[in-house]
């Protein structure tokens, strides 16, 4: 077999139960390929000694017939996931050197599936951005380009360096993290597959946090069974995360019948969004026929609160941020800055905080800091509460009137350049959210499957929202929508 880091998940772990292939194999075929691959700057850490021997350790298991789906499977592992003995720092400065003596829950439930660590990927500080170009360790590159035009395209963020090594096969599958889109945003703009699935599914222990009430892993992968796979061996109920729900997990690829005759597909008329570019809305439209197509029910819905989810989601997750991240003050471990003589406990926050921090994590710890401050607390925060109580209601109240999943546009725009963002208001690349926020918020499974091109070449992915803890049947709507839509597009290779 030839080109083995192509492969799906699922095809891999099919052909290593037949024997055509070893874990060995496959992981020499991902780790050559993210060698040659250090142009798009998606793996930031390399574990080619701990993926050799996983590898072996996956062969021996399969060989006794002990073999779970992930087994032997290469991955990448985000940057933002604790793992021992190996640098996780967040992409921050202020974690450098940081090498965790535990492991995430996430990537232990990995491991003991059998899966293999090739490195720990790129993304956005602490998680914060939406095109991986906040990153102490330079910008991730999508793989794909507009056209003949060279420009470097954003992968999308936080989880830029996950999309990019999946988009680009440098891996079969990654971690990511999803605050206000960060897995589904950057899916949308490499063509790939990701799910944010229901608050508490996967445990957050061993997780750097950003916004604890709103992060949630899941995977990011080629296809929407290879995510079924993945995420049945990341989630589970966890005793060390208080959030960590403690309800079976079922078999999400057996649930794949592609069968979604008789669901009731909402379309929100809150997400026609004034300026929306004409090729978003026909791929909405188009989306919404396919489905109808394969025998769903189309109905027009109402989440009126839509509105307000991205002021309240950027005064929520910097509050929540501002609290996270006052641990970081070079007193235990990471970064601490050189003190000149007379220099305090106080100087010596400051000036590690200074350093240790880049300019959008330090606005948005200000931005938590002042919300959460006494005069401001309930004109901002409490309210921004209140209206995330709302949003939620909007979704319940959906759901109740029988709709069982809703599709909306992932972003409201293919890939944008790399750069190209730098001036703007921030406001503008926090738009980026838009269509992903409400999801977090409302604590709900959300996953962004490829669709369709736009003019230049570039990949555009619809969302489907799915009723809390229904992941399977959001992956079956979203299996459905795969199959109709036949994306199977690649980027051309440059790198």
């Amino acid at each position: 077999m030839t080109d083995l880091n192509k492969l799906t998940i699922a095809d891999a772990r099919d052909a290593l139960r037949k024997g055509d292939v070893t874990s060995v194999e496959l992981t020499e075929a991902c780790l050559a390929a993210v060698e040659g691959a250090g142009a798009l700057n998606a793996f930031v850490h390399h574990t080619p000694e701990i993926a050799r021997a996983q590898a072996a350790a996956a062969d021996a298991r399969i060989a006794k017939g002990d073999a779970p789906a992930m087994c032997g499977i290469p991955l990448g592992i985000k940057d933002l996931f604790c793992t021992k003995g190996v640098p996780s720092q967040a992409a921050s400065r202020i974690l450098q050197g940081f090498r965790p003596e535990y492991e995430s829950t996430v990537t232990q439930n990995l491991f003991d599936a059998g899966a293999v660590m090739l490195g720990k990927l790129n993304m956005d500080e602490f998680a914060m951005g939406s095109s991986n170009e906040t990153s102490c360790y330079g910008n991730a590159v999508n793989p794909w380009r507009r056209g003949n035009d060279e420009a470097a395209l954003t992968p999308g963020g936080s989880s830029g360096g996950s999309a990019s090594a999946v988009a680009a096969d440098l891996c079969l599958g990654a971690t990511g993290t999803d605050t206000g889109g960060s897995i589904r945003q950057p899916a949308a703009f490499t063509g790939i597959t990701g799910i944010k699935p229901t608050y508490g599914r996967c445990s957050r222990w061993g997780v750097v946090a950003f916004a604890s009430s709103l992060d949630q892993a899941g995977p990011m992968t080629k296809t929407v069974r290879d995510s079924a796979i993945m995420l049945g061996a990341m989630c589970g109920h966890d005793p060390k995360d208080s959030t960590s729900a403690d309800i079976p997990v079922p078999d999400f690829e057996a649930l794949l019948t592609g069968d979604i005759r008789g669901k009731v597909i909402g379309i929100p008329r809150e997400y026609r969004m004034e300026g929306m570019p004409a090729e978003i809305e026909k791929l909405w439209s188009d989306g919404a026929d396919m489905l109808r197509a394969a025998g769903a029910d189309i109905r027009d819905i109402s989440l009126p609160h839509t509105k307000y989810a991205l002021p309240a989601y950027y005064v929520i997750a910097p509050a929540e941020a501002s609290s996270n991240l006052a641990r970081y003050d070079g007193v235990r471990y990471g970064h601490r800055a050189k003190l000149s003589q007379g220099d305090g406990i106080t100087e010596m926050y400051e000036k590690t905080r200074a350093e240790g921090f880049g300019s959008e994590v330090q606005r948005r710890v200000m931005v938590g800091t002042y919300v959460l401050s006494a005069g401001f607390y309930d004109a901002y925060y409490n309210r921004a509460r209140r209206v995330r109580a709302l949003i939620k209601r909007d979704f319940d109240e959906a759901f109740a009137a029988g709709v069982d999943a809703i599709l909306t546009p992932a972003t409201p725009s293919a890939a944008f350049g790399l750069g190209e963002m730098t001036d703007a208001d921030p406001v503008q690349m926090y738009l980026n959210d838009v269509f992903t926020v409400t999801v977090n918020l409302a604590g709900l499974p959300g996953i962004a499957v490829p669709t369709g091109l736009d003019g230049k070449g570039l990949p555009l992915g619809l969302q489907l929202i799915g009723r809390p803890w229904e992941e399977g049947d959001l992956l079956n709507t979203a299996y459905a929508l795969e199959q109709a839509a036949g994306f199977v597009a690649k980027p051309a290779k440059w790198w």
